[in-house]
């Protein structure tokens, strides 16, 4: 490993795509926060990543979510958005980040929304966070309007399948569960996981067993201290942790292997095996 965490550089591999994870301390400005994502995004394409994974909230960052979010938030048309596609453009990669957006018909709440950017510049995959971080003494619902229920949020690059969940979304097995069904090959994960007692255990606990649990890689990019825990990572189907970061801004990298992801899955046969389906909660 290298010191910042990521895995040295090798050569690629038939069936081998590299992914970055970008962790960052956004703050209230949207256009400095695209400026560090901007560096962070140069570095990742720089090391040949064609996926880059940024957190939760990167346009706006608050301890607290208050009516600061909801004066905010942007169309998925506005300038944040836009500036994304600019980044993806400009070093060719697929950009994957979190956006305050706006509502429409609603000038009281926003959606906590991760949009996929394409290396065209184009807005690709969007989804809409489900379940709210209604916990820990936080009310995200007071201010976000949660996701409409439906199919799970997909996308392809060079025949790798990428599904997205948003990190309190981690702690509810099925929604995931849903996404790799669906196809996904590599969960990504942005969070603002909210630091305290035990949380990064629980954070890296819970990734390892999504990880584990579905036969999946995991991207997961959380925001830097203060208003992180930090503790991104990239990690294997079999839960083993292929690269971390502490609490510091950074960028980790790995690949994503089909073969070993195909050799995991013939081994470790537990969605062909399971006996449970998903259904929707009324």
């Amino acid at each position: 490993m290298q010191l910042d965490g990521s895995a040295p550089n090798q050569p690629q591999a038939p069936n081998q795509l590299d992914v970055a994870v970008v962790q960052f301390a956004p703050g209230t400005d949207p256009s400095a926060n695209l400026s560090a994502l901007r560096e962070h995004a140069r570095v990742a394409g720089e090391r040949g990543a064609a996926v880059v994974v940024a957190p939760e909230y990167s346009m706006f960052a608050v301890g607290r979510l208050d009516e600061r979010v909801v004066a905010v938030a942007e169309p998925l048309t506005g300038p944040f958005v836009t500036g994304l596609g600019a980044i993806a453009r400009e070093f060719g990669v697929h950009l994957v980040a979190g956006m305050v957006e706006r509502v429409e018909g609603d000038d009281s709440r926003i959606h906590n929304t991760l949009v996929v950017l394409g290396p065209d510049g184009n807005l690709g995959t969007v989804y809409r966070k489900v379940h709210l971080y209604d916990a820990f003494g936080h009310r995200e619902s007071d201010v976000v309007a949660a996701g409409p229920i439906e199919t799970p949020a997909i996308f392809v690059v060079e025949g790798v399948t990428f599904g997205m969940q948003t990190c309190f979304d981690l702690r509810f097995p099925e929604g995931i569960r849903r996404v790799a069904t669906a196809g996904a090959q590599v969960l990504v994960l942005p969070a603002q996981w909210i630091p305290g007692p035990a949380k990064v255990d629980q954070w890296t606990t819970l990734l390892r067993a999504r990880a584990i649990e579905n036969t999946v890689y995991v991207a997961a990019a959380d925001q830097a201290a203060p208003r992180g825990a930090g503790a991104s990572m990239l990690i294997d189907p079999t839960g083993a942790v292929l690269a971390e970061l502490g609490d510091e801004p950074g960028v980790l990298t790995a690949s994503i292997d089909l073969a070993r992801l195909a050799e995991i899955r013939t081994t470790n046969p537990s969605l062909a095996l399971r006996r449970f389906a998903i259904t929707e909660r009324i």
